[in-house]
């Protein structure tokens, strides 16, 4: 399982610098942006943070999906639950990127436009909240080794269902009028919705 950490690492690093590159040394935190520059920002935020998040998914989906160790090389049951650990850390670092990308995206100067980086916002702290919760849950001790990967399966619902949550949440703030036409010319809105099609 050491590759699977060593990859993990590797998106990390990557996504620190897609996130620096997409925002740069800007910090706007509080202040009053042009729409479409907040909607370009905040789009390329979810974007990477997506990009990394499916490609831990799916480590993690088929890390489970494997059997407990009867083939060779096949992971054990403590193999996948120490994987699930290694993923649960990245998505985290991953999630408290987003958070901070989001908040240095500033507010968007059209009407309603603090509403709507307020459920942006929202909307990553909860996720980060929800995978928190989840570490804490695989960290626990005393549990059965059978309830570990119970909560490893648990683990990988929770980051597809984030997915599909981080999706929802544009969707949302793209049906209210001020923010239609920002969205749709946004180079990086029309990508995450590319990719969530």
């Amino acid at each position: 399982m050491r590759w699977f950490g060593w990859i993990l690492a590797g998106f990390g690093i990557l996504l620190l610098l897609f996130a620096t590159v997409l925002i740069g040394n800007r910090d706007e935190e509080g202040e009053s942006v042009p729409v479409e520059e907040w909607a370009q920002d905040v789009c390329g935020a979810i974007g990477v943070w997506r990009g990394e998040t499916e490609a831990i998914t799916e480590s993690l989906r088929v890390s489970t999906q494997t059997n407990n160790g009867t083939e060779a090389g096949a992971p054990t049951a403590e193999g996948k639950l120490g994987g699930a650990q290694i993923a649960l850390e990245r998505s985290i670092q991953s999630a408290e990127t987003l958070v901070l990308s989001i908040k240095r995206a500033g507010v968007p100067d059209t009407e309603g436009g603090e509403e709507a980086g307020e459920q942006i916002s929202d909307w990553a702290n909860s996720a980060l909240d929800d995978l928190e919760q989840a570490e804490n849950a695989l960290d626990e001790e005393g549990g059965s080794l059978e309830e570990d990967l119970q909560n490893v399966v648990k683990a990988a619902a929770l980051l597809a269902a984030t997915l599909d949550s981080g999706r929802e949440v544009v969707a949302t703030v793209a049906t209210d009028d001020p923010f239609k036409a920002a969205i749709a010319a946004s180079s990086t809105c029309r990508e995450l919705r590319e990719e969530s099609a």
